[in-house]
């Protein structure tokens, strides 16, 4: 939905709601990794100055969507292999603290949100509905990290999955990479469920860096 001009004279923050806008455009697919980034066409589509837009886009260089190319302007990030990696040894680090941390702090109501979450892929990848499964595979991660207790810690892992959705191999994780990642979903839940941090650390970190395996085993297969 295109941003209106009376929901931007509503904001508090007219940049923060155009980074929004902007990063939901590239999120969408519609820039791809390494596109430049047309200001013009953003000012025009959003009925606003270019003025507003550049600022956006400054501020989004340092989330990692985005670079500023001096005397060429700005374009949708393009991570390398080895920066993909790099992101992913990050994020297993986190990951596996929120695990960790929601384990301690869990209530009996988030183990019902983790048990339905479970039961919901557990369908999906039955049906071999995968788009299905990604978008429950995404909010799962989520409500892990939201919920362990610490915004800082869910910024920062949710700032490194927007990067990685700019990786090219991102869509690759078809077949058995499908079921191996969902057994592993398993244990993640059942540590949760058992509200045992140490075993919890231990599955969402390994969680993370079985999907770097993968992943980096398939973009080898696609050399």
């Amino acid at each position: 939905m295109v941003l209106s001009a009376v929901e931007i004279l509503r904001s508090q923050s007219l940049p923060m709601v155009l980074e929004q806008e902007i990063e939901r455009v590239i999120l969408s697919g519609e820039f791809g990794p390494g596109d430049r980034i047309n200001e013009k066409e953003l000012a025009l589509r959003f009925g606003i100055s270019r003025g507003p837009i550049r600022e956006a886009l400054r501020s989004m260089d340092s989330s990692g969507l985005v670079e500023q190319v001096p005397n060429r302007g700005f374009f949708v990030r393009e991570l390398s292999a080895e920066q993909a990696c790099d992101v992913y040894e990050v994020r297993a680090a986190l990951f596996g603290l929120a695990g960790k941390l929601l384990a301690e702090r869990i209530s009996d109501e988030g183990i019902g949100r983790v048990k339905t979450f479970i039961a919901d892929m557990d369908k999906a990848v039955a049906a071999d509905d995968f788009e299905a499964y990604v978008k429950l595979n995404f909010a799962f991660h989520e409500f892990i990290v939201r919920n362990a207790g610490n915004p800082t810690l869910a910024q920062q892992y949710l700032g490194l999955v927007k990067q990685l959705r700019l990786y090219r191999a991102r869509n690759l994780m078809l077949g058995d990479s499908l079921h191996a990642s969902h057994l592993e979903h398993h244990e993640m839940a059942a540590a949760i469920i058992a509200r045992d941090p140490q075993r919890a650390l231990a599955a969402h970190t390994g969680h993370v860096d079985s999907a770097r395996l993968r992943l980096m085993a398939t973009v080898a297969t696609h050399k």
